[in-house]
């Protein structure tokens, strides 16, 4: 690391104002803080002195999403020869895998921050780190098979409309991610409804096999199967133990909220009791025991990745378990009674847009509870 660090310090003047390549600036200064901790410290005053910044968080997470990625692409292998009635090891279900969802991940990056490395090159800013998170979120949340050039375009879409017109990383209202699913969702809902998902394909060809998701078929649904992850569904939303590895480290490093995740679990599990006990036995959804709703479709995904962004959540302490509670309730309710099987991702962006409502009420309440005993007192 010392002889890149010399490396990157022998390039700085060639970068910096005046330099042939300055026009460049803010490409070196995105590899180097990345790789390094940023250069310009504050010596003196009352500044917090850490190494830990935005970018060091970002990868946190990405840390936290491997188990559920890798073993998405097992998952991937392994839905694939079992649909095609072939026996392979784990390796050759993993490595089938591996190759089946690599290329996306890598049009993601390659879309994304192309994207971000243009727009601040044009604005002159520093790059951004917030599609470190998304650009690995993308692929983990789209049925397998989905075509890359339409995972192109839902990309930059998203990118373009949902983050750099709202001012880049730390303005967007919405959640990118699920900007991105939420395109593909309405462009072509056929693939995206749920209720199907591609578990089979030639890599290399066409062909494809297609079978129904544990939510469209709940009475064959078994619960180990779907805590284990060994389901039909998106790359990186089947398995609740990856998932809860992935949480358990977001919250061991205090990246994610424990608040906002518990919430969401308990507003569904709550709402999911109430639709088994009222709801018609002709509702095949209402008829899932509550907990195996938790378990299924991208309900876990969602509460531990998406519900604790940052930017587009809650940001008060109590605006961080009414957020959470609401996501839970809508989720459930849409997957119940709207007829569609996968409501995470409606309920997310949904409240998105009331996040800021809830903490200006919080923040109103808090300030009116302070003068009253201001008041009190005098």
């Amino acid at each position: 690391m010392k002889a890149l660090r010399n490396l990157f310090d022998k390039m700085r003047p060639t970068f910096s104002e005046g330099g042939k390549l300055h026009m460049f600036r803010s490409l070196y200064e995105g590899f180097e803080s990345f790789l390094f901790v940023d250069p310009i410290q504050a010596k003196r005053g009352t500044h917090i002195h850490d190494c830990i910044d935005s970018k060091r968080l970002m990868t946190f997470v990405i840390i936290a999403l491997m188990p559920a990625l890798l073993f998405g692409m097992y998952n991937v292998g392994y839905q694939h020869y079992q649909h095609i009635n072939e026996t392979v090891g784990f390796a050759g279900m993993f490595l089938y895998g591996l190759g089946a969802v690599l290329p996306k991940i890598v049009v993601s990056y390659v879309v994304g921050l192309g994207i971000e490395f243009t727009v601040a090159q044009w604005k002159h800013e520093e790059i951004q780190e917030g599609f470190l998170v998304t650009g690995m979120i993308i692929p983990m949340i789209i049925p397998v098979t989905t075509p890359l050039w339409i995972l192109a375009l839902a990309t930059a879409f998203s990118v373009i409309f949902a983050k750099e017109v709202f001012g880049g990383t730390g303005y967007n209202i919405f959640n990118v991610a699920l900007i991105t699913r939420a395109f593909l969702f309405f462009s072509y809902p056929q693939a995206m409804t749920g209720d199907k998902v591609w578990v089979s394909n030639t890599i290399l060809g066409t062909d494809g096999i297609s079978c129904a998701t544990p939510l469209a078929e709940p009475a064959k649904t078994n619960l180990i199967d779907a805590v284990t992850g060994l389901i039909p569904g998106c790359i990186g939303e089947t398995s609740v133990i990856a998932i809860a590895i992935g949480a358990i480290f977001l919250i061991a490093t205090n990246v994610a909220s424990w608040k906002t995740m518990l919430s969401v679990f308990i507003g569904g599990a709550l709402v999911a009791f109430l639709y088994n006990n009222v709801c018609p036995d002709t509702n095949a959804a209402a008829q899932i025991p509550w907990y195996e709703h938790l378990c299924l479709g991208g309900f876990c995904f969602g509460a531990v990745f998406m519900a604790t962004d940052p930017v587009t959540s809650a940001r008060t302490e109590t605006g961080k378990y009414i957020y959470g509670f609401l996501i839970g309730v809508i989720a459930i309710t849409v997957r119940v009674l709207g007829g569609y099987a996968e409501g995470m991702m409606l309920a997310i962006l949904v409240m998105n847009m009331f996040a800021p409502l809830i903490d200006f009420f919080v923040v109103d309440k808090n300030i009116k509870q302070r003068m009253s005993r201001a008041k009190t007192t005098k």
